[in-house]
């Protein structure tokens, strides 16, 4: 498969070498210094491309994508308020989109955790809930992505949460979540349960980029070929 990447830092340079690994062809590298190449025959000739970048440019960088029809698999988050423009396209223009905010197979097999335990902590209003997040000084959105989806999660199976809130809250049906960056931590996600007799957390702590870096391989082998919008349901059928 032929593979295009878009952003070239730590992550997409983990993302080239397992890509090689496993056999592809990287065909184009954009980074910063030669957006020009969106244009060029050799990104044109893509199967797929991958797009980490920042939430600053991320949008822009999908409409190059789509413009020279090359399908993109993201994992870049903070751009979402522009999200269902991005589904329009897929739906009314044929574009291909595959969307993660987190690609790790271990954090999706996490999301799945979480809902099944909100659902189970519904019946058990004596509990309250938290979330911490951290990662690392260079990440420029907070809260990641990852917990934003958490988040959601349990929002949408917990009736006594309304809404998640970054600043710490005093409001009952609100679920605070609390964002560190330090060092070079590449995530830890926790969702803490407390009642008055104990507490109950989940915790995924990525060892390295590695895990992330497999799973937006295996969407690009997964999207290549495909139309519309995906996501990792769609993959792993979660």
């Amino acid at each position: 498969m032929k593979i295009a990447l878009v952003g070239y830092g730590k992550m997409g340079k983990t993302i080239e070498q397992i890509a090689r690994d496993r056999g592809h062809e990287i065909v184009s590298i954009i980074d910063v210094n030669n957006p020009e190449d969106f244009e060029s025959e050799a990104f044109k000739q893509a199967d797929v491309a991958i797009e980490f970048t920042t939430p600053a440019t991320a949008f822009d960088n999908y409409m190059k994508c789509f413009a020279a029809g090359v399908p993109v698999v993201s994992g870049t988050t903070g751009w979402l308020n522009r999200l269902d423009e991005v589904k329009r396209m897929c739906a009314e223009e044929g574009k291909t989109f595959f969307y993660a905010s987190n690609f790790s197979i271990g954090v999706n097999i996490f999301f799945a955790l979480n809902k099944y335990l909100a659902k189970i902590m519904n019946n058990f209003p004596s509990y309250d809930v938290r979330m911490t997040e951290v990662h690392h000084i260079h990440k420029l959105d907070a809260p990641s992505g990852t917990a934003i989806t958490l988040a959601e999660g349990i929002l949408d199976n917990l009736d006594r949460k309304e809404r998640w809130t970054l600043e710490t809250s005093e409001k009952p049906t609100d679920l605070p979540i609390h964002a560190i960056r330090e060092g070079e931590v590449p995530g830890i996600h926790e969702i803490i349960y407390e009642s008055d007799a104990d507490i109950i957390s989940i915790k995924h702590d990525a060892k390295s980029r590695a895990g992330f870096a497999l799973g937006a391989v295996l969407a690009a082998e997964f999207t290549a070929g495909k139309k519309g919008f995906l996501g990792m349901n769609d993959l792993f059928h979660f």
